[in-house]
């Protein structure tokens, strides 16, 4: 639990990270996911309940933790005074690296972010897919056995995303275990094995991508325009539907008859339109469409 005042950010919620998995933590703004990132990292205490890290109390043993942690946090907070190279340096000083070992690590891991070329180019210099990925090798610098993600690609274009996204999935498949969180559903269906969904400070649902797709939305979504038509022939059929703007939306495992019965209605008055069901329906579905500022 974490209180902030009155304000309570994360209700007791419970949950276990499995070595060598991607968990992640998807929520609407406020939901509570950076405050229990910060828990984890030790650096905003609890206010009550038990959180270990590696069968360790963050209360009692904070140093031995974050030793054995990697962090990426939301912000870009490079040094803007050293190149690519150096950051990765100074921050190897923090975890009593030896200086050779130092190099080693941070050349390898320019190697394997994609950033040689850039080794001495300064921080203001690196677009920002560029410097996202630094700061993925600046929290593998201590080879960590957990790596904590806070929305890892945020502000990135479609090519700098598919990057790190690959990026991830060879330190999973290396047996590194990652914990992230992120606004992009299409990025936590591909990249998580579970996850939790947040609000409120509570975990409403908790499984696999596909279990909770499955459970909550169905298959299929069958989508068409709103008219009285098409509400009374729904409701005559007593099939449930959701509401996205003027597009009515029917979560349903019969997609093909659902979508033969409106077309018999629309008359080509209004476009039916079949498609799989994602993450992103199961999200809106539990926490709404209202935005969250």
């Amino acid at each position: 639990m974490k209180r902030f005042g009155d304000l309570v950010a994360v209700d007791r919620i419970a949950f276990r990270v499995r070595e060598g998995e991607v968990f992640g933590f998807l929520g609407p703004n406020g939901a509570g996911k950076t405050t229990t990132m910060k828990m984890i990292q030790c650096i905003s205490p609890k206010s009550g309940g038990t959180l270990e890290v590696f069968g360790m109390d963050v209360d009692t043993h904070p140093r031995q933790i974050k030793s054995r942690l990697g962090v990426v946090p939301q912000e870009n907070n490079l040094d803007p005074d050293f190149s690519a190279y150096r950051n990765l340096l100074v921050y190897a000083r923090y975890f009593g690296i030896p200086k050779q070992e130092a190099e080693k690590r941070a050349k390898e891991l320019l190697t394997f972010m994609q950033l040689d070329e850039k080794r001495d180019v300064l921080i203001d210099k690196l677009s920002g897919g560029m410097k996202r990925r630094l700061i993925i090798a600046r929290a593998l610098v201590n080879e960590p056995e957990l790596l904590i993600l806070d929305e890892p690609t945020i502000g990135l274009d479609p090519q700098a995303r598919h990057l790190i996204w690959e990026t991830l999935r060879s330190l999973r498949a290396e047996g590194n275990t990652l914990v992230l969180t992120t606004h992009y559903l299409d990025e936590a269906e591909r990249l998580c094995d579970r996850l939790v969904i947040m609000d409120h400070g509570k975990i409403l649902v908790e499984g696999t991508p596909a279990d909770l797709i499955r459970e909550h939305a169905g298959s299929d979504v069958v989508e068409v325009e709103r008219t009285q038509k098409v509400v009374a022939r729904l409701d005559e059929l007593g099939v449930n539907y959701d509401l996205a703007g003027d597009v009515l939306q029917v979560f349903t495992d019969r997609p093909n008859d659902v979508a033969r019965e409106l077309l018999e209605v629309c008359r080509h008055e209004a476009a039916v339109t079949v498609r799989p069901a994602t993450l992103e329906d199961v999200f809106l579905r539990l926490t709404g469409r209202s935005l969250r500022e």
